[in-house]
């Protein structure tokens, strides 16, 4: 969705309603595509204030993403609100407001960023989820495997052998 700030200005009303929804494409993040497998939905509003304009909105969707331990896509719900401030006057930024050249803003851009952004470090399916064995690759939430996972720390091997006796 494109913004223009002269709409804003110009108006005796100096705040927009915005809902609309719209679809994200496929995103490359730390080698993960990231896909919204619903639309993004924005609620809320653009604003004009002492030559600021702020963006406050709510945005919800649902993303397919890949666990960290076990690889397996799941779906992970976003609800998050995005407050941005714009400012196309080089004179009046300052370290929490965006400087726009010109006079329109694409706020979708702005909200794929905000999405990636709020996503957790470590991306896991459920909090209880076991992974994959390091040995034979078999994901452990599934099936269980014969695999032997004693390792034993070499520096400890010594305690390890007194103890088997």
């Amino acid at each position: 969705m494109i913004l223009q700030f002269s709409d804003l200005i110009s108006k005796r009303e100096r705040v927009k309603a915005i809902d609309y929804a719209f679809e994200m494409g496929s995103v490359d993040h730390e080698g993960e595509k990231i896909k919204a497998i619903e639309p993004v939905k924005v609620k809320g509003k653009f604003s004009f204030d002492e030559g600021l304009l702020e963006l406050n909105v709510d945005v919800d969707t649902v993303l397919d993403l890949s666990c960290s331990r076990c690889l397996e896509i799941f779906s992970y719900p976003i609800h998050i609100s995005v407050n941005e401030r714009f400012t196309n006057n080089l004179s009046d930024e300052d370290d929490d407001s965006i400087f726009v050249d010109g006079d329109t803003i694409d706020i979708t851009e702005i909200i794929a960023n905000n999405i990636i952004s709020a996503l957790p470090i470590k991306r896991l399916c459920s909090e209880n989820c076991k992974g994959l064995c390091q040995q034979c690759g078999t994901n452990l939430n599934k099936k269980q495997c014969s695999c032997d996972n004693n390792e034993i720390d070499i520096r400890l091997a010594k305690l390890n052998d007194l103890f088997s006796k």
